[in-house]
């Protein structure tokens, strides 16, 4: 059976490669590499939480399932008086987020490898970035929901991309008996933006 993109070590043969992609009006390049999450380009999710989410410039951010880095390193431009936490449990994408921080001359940004939030315990966090892994299941999921909760300051916001078919509504449901108050920021091709405030 082929490795997921959440395995720690992906065993796919590496392959290489890179793309240039604008987000947020930031022209980044960025390399990929097999056994990481939507290596060929950013996927819609992404991108779309990308063009919704709201950081102010002295943020403190974290990024949950950073991949290769399109949403972390977004939100460092955007935070570009604050810091960015970027985590992964897959090395191989902490390795590409690392390299690609650094190709893109970003240096407000520090990537961890963590399984859920093991790298980040007793530290606080402004706004929680993440595009869930839904192939890890649904408790992992809502573990990133539920234990993302104490990270957050008093007025703390996590914002999640997660498609209607891979599970929307009980995503929602799950925000909504954890956090203060959840909005649909935004809704398009099936997929929708929450915003969940502490």
């Amino acid at each position: 059976m082929a490795d997921h993109y959440y395995t720690n070590q992906p065993g796919a043969a590496h392959d290489e490669q890179q793309f240039t992609f604008k987000l947020r009006d930031n022209e980044f390049r960025f390399i990929t590499d097999a056994g990481v999450f939507s290596r060929d380009r950013i996927d819609f999710g992404s991108v779309l939480l990308i063009e919704n989410m709201e950081i102010n410039s002295h943020a403190r951010v974290l990024d949950v399932g950073c991949g290769y880095g399109p949403m972390g390193l977004t939100a460092a431009k955007l935070a570009d008086h604050g810091r960015v936490t970027m985590i992964d449990v897959n090395e191989r994408a902490v390795n590409l987020a690392r390299r690609n921080a650094e190709a893109n001359g970003i240096k407000n940004v520090e990537v961890r490898v963590s399984d859920v939030y093991s790298g980040v315990q007793g530290e606080q966090f402004d706004v929680i970035l993440t595009n869930p892994p839904i192939r890890a299941g649904k408790e992992i999921v809502h573990r990133i929901f539920v234990e993302g909760y104490d990270l957050l300051v008093e007025g703390g916001e996590m914002w999640v991309v997660i498609q209607k078919k891979q599970g929307a509504p009980s995503a929602l449901k799950k925000l909504q008996e954890v956090y203060r108050e959840v909005i649909e920021v935004d809704r398009e091709k099936g997929y929708h933006i929450f915003r969940a405030i502490k």
